[in-house]
């Protein structure tokens, strides 16, 4: 499809069913009064001149009218740099929340990635768009409609000191001496004593280029910052490793797609069993840019100075591959958004039984691995993107909070950070949205969200009745005025009297869930109040057991803990 001298490729279009989004729809209008060529126009202002799917980029004429339509918050356009550039998107969300729901992912072609994309000047993020994987190029945005890039065809481009050999996805080089060589002695016996040979030197030729490749990586990897990062944290360099890659490779069987157990934004996680019989989560990023290097190092850094029961563990990293590599324990049970969201194998359209006990233990695992971020280690860890999917589960369903790429640390004389914003629509701070400003009760913020989610069930981002999206956390809240939460929670967990330890914790969820900041309560007033509820559950059972005592006991008197709304601590003689 073109217009003019332009050619329009999907998602763009113009006619009806041709485009993969409204805002995609360009205008080709008729020839101009003494011109012969039609113009292909966006908004019916820009006039288009070029449209790049590689580099998601439009070109319009610098003399064109401006359009409103790049100051419109709503737009998958925005300026690049300056006038007659315009970056596109192809939807608003980002490539996480996409990948959630598949019909919202419109990378179809199978060797592509999603890319986040935000406005050069504002920094605000604008959406995701496609890109073909490296080694292979094409349109993204159609099936297989990225192939496989002949490098041998591209000299300029892709150097080859040799003979070039395209492959799936790469290409490779052989010496012009080794296939000389072969030529001259094509005969006689001597055929098999080079065979051996040229087996020798090859296998020489590739170990000192797989090396030389491997401190190109290194390099590029930031090797040697994290490794004066270990070394100088005594505590890590006991528990963090530098792995090397073969081990690796031999752990995955070369990362053979039987050993994938997770794919996601942030990369691809493999099964492997390392040579001392450990069961580990080898996480291999996507993307080789130097955003996601740099939440690389920041995972180390920080993983690296945490042990904590429910923080996941990281063993270590390689930095000699050509994407880094994060080495984790072995989680075996899934994300909590797997377990609250999605339904059982067995069965499609029912969800996992969950017992109230456990939903409000798990909550206080959440609790207590944040309260340690924020208050028990030397310098505070801010989590900055605490969600259902960040969180892991073992085999007994032990909670292990994971993921911390986004994470920030605060000195302990500052209150705040100013950052660009990074979050998942459905948990982010309101507060912290529009201003920019990060502190410990942004975490606070978005872990409310999950004390949500555990009674109700229910996903960050909600249809309501007129099928419009919806945050959970402001249904809740209406909920909660209107005092109608009872219709909205789930019903596997209501009676045996619990109604009123669920309004505790859902009253303590409207707390974490206030506006302003300084009305929310810190993770440990929050971990406290949980683990009083969790006594709570059992107090029935305690109370038969106290009854059954002989009368005046042991004699001895009892000290009880009593937490106010705030979560401080008072004791009371019981």
């Amino acid at each position: 499809m073109s217009c003019g001298n332009v050619r329009i490729p999907f998602p763009f279009g113009t006619e009806l069913g041709c485009f993969a989004n409204e805002h995609l729809f360009l205008a080709c209008t008729p020839p101009l009064p003494g011109t012969f060529l039609r113009v292909l126009e966006l908004a019916n202002r820009l006039a288009v001149t070029d449209i790049s799917i590689e580099d998601g980029i439009l070109r319009v004429h610098e003399e064109s009218e401006s359009s409103d339509i790049l100051s419109d918050s709503g737009s998958l356009y925005a300026l690049s740099g300056k006038w007659g550039v315009v970056k596109w998107v192809v939807d608003k969300m980002t490539c996480e929340q996409a990948k959630v729901n598949v019909n919202d992912d419109l990378c179809f072609s199978f060797h592509s990635n999603c890319i986040d994309v935000t406005d050069d000047g504002t920094l605000q993020h604008l959406g995701y768009r496609c890109k073909c994987s490296s080694g292979f190029e094409g349109n993204p945005y159609i099936k297989d409609g990225c192939t496989d890039i002949n490098e041998c065809l591209q000299p300029d481009k892709y150097t080859c000191n040799g003979i070039c050999h395209n492959k799936f996805g790469s290409y490779t080089c052989t010496s012009t001496v080794i296939l000389g060589v072969t030529i001259e002695l094509s005969s006689g016996g001597g055929i098999l004593f080079l065979a051996a040979i040229v087996a020798i030197l090859t296998r020489r030729w590739n170990r000192v280029i797989q090396k030389r490749l491997r401190k190109k990586y290194f390099q590029k990897n930031k090797g040697i910052l994290l490794e004066q990062l270990i070394s100088s944290d005594k505590s890590a360099s006991n528990t963090t490793k530098i792995f090397s890659l073969e081990e690796l490779e031999k752990a995955t069987n070369s990362f053979d797609q039987s050993h994938v157990v997770g794919r996601g934004g942030h990369g691809t996680v493999y099964k492997g069993i390392l040579t001392d019989q450990r069961v580990v989560a080898i996480k291999k990023s996507t993307l080789l840019v130097l955003s996601e290097i740099e939440e690389f190092i920041n995972e180390v850094s920080i993983l690296s100075q945490i042990n904590h029961r429910n923080v996941v563990k990281l063993h270590g990293c390689c930095l000699k591959s050509e994407v880094p590599l994060l080495i984790y324990e072995f989680v075996s049970n899934g994300t909590l958004y797997d377990l609250l969201h999605h339904p059982s194998e067995q069965n499609s359209s029912i969800l996992l039984p969950l017992s109230w006990e456990e939903r409000l233990r798990i909550a206080t695992e959440i609790a207590d691995a944040l309260a340690y971020l924020h208050s028990a280690a030397s310098i505070s860890i801010l989590h900055r993107d605490v969600k259902c999917m960040n969180v892991l589960l073992d085999d007994s369903y032990t909670a292990k909070v994971s993921y911390f790429g986004a994470s920030r640390l605060i000195p302990i004389d500052q209150t705040h950070l100013v950052t660009v914003v990074q979050g998942t629509f459905g948990y982010l701070d309101p507060e912290y949205y529009y201003t920019g400003q990060l502190n410990e009760k942004s975490d606070v913020y978005s872990f409310g969200v999950i004390l949500v989610e555990l009674p109700t069930r229910r996903k960050p981002i909600i249809q309501n009745e007129h099928r419009e999206k919806q945050n959970l956390s402001n249904y809740f809240l209406w909920a909660m005025r209107e005092g109608t939460l009872e219709e909205t929670v789930d019903g596997q967990i209501l009676g045996d009297g619990r109604e009123e330890v669920v309004m505790c914790m859902a009253r303590l969820a409207e707390e974490c869930l206030s506006l302003t900041r300084e009305e929310r309560p810190s993770m440990k007033d929050v971990e406290m109040r949980l683990q009083l509820l969790m006594g709570r559950c059992v107090a029935p059972r305690a109370r038969q057991d106290e009854e059954a005592r002989p009368a005046g006991g042991d004699g001895r008197g009892g000290i009880a803990p009593v937490v106010n709304q705030h979560g401080s601590r008072q004791f009371s003689q019981e």
